[in-house]
């Protein structure tokens, strides 16, 4: 019997992840790199495994994901929340869990672009009185 595989994506900022999980041993490969060494930081490992955590999934399903756009801390969101999706597909009954939790939110802060005539988005030039 041939093993179901589920595919969500996920997104954070300008990051998209495209995630595919199974049942088996908690290997999680990012671009056909081990988690170890696509992620550096623990935080961000810690972050985007978060929903395999809080479903008591993890070491109980396999995940391929790729990744693209962003930076690295964009792309742990967006694994997070594409690993979330994959989950619901997967089993239903954690929809609840994770919703409480705002996993399967995406969140829609993005980067807000500079005005012309000032310095940044926000921030004007310095005033010079004289």
């Amino acid at each position: 019997m041939a093993q179901r595989i589920f595919y969500a994506t996920g997104s954070r900022k300008r990051s998209v992840a495209r995630v595919w999980i199974k049942k088996g041993r908690g290997v999680v490969v990012i671009n056909d790199k081990p988690m170890d060494e696509y992620f550096l930081d623990e935080a961000q490992r810690i972050h985007a495994l978060e929903p395999l955590h809080l479903c008591n999934m993890a070491g109980k399903v396999d995940v391929k994901a790729t990744l693209k756009g962003g930076g690295i801390s964009g792309q742990a969101g967006a694994l997070r929340h594409g690993i979330s999706r994959a989950l619901v597909l997967m089993n239903k009954e954690l929809r609840p869990i994770l919703k409480k939790a705002g996993m399967l939110t995406r969140d829609p802060r993005e980067k807000e672009r500079k005005k012309y005539g000032q310095r940044g988005a926000r921030a004007k030039f310095q005033y010079s009185k004289r």
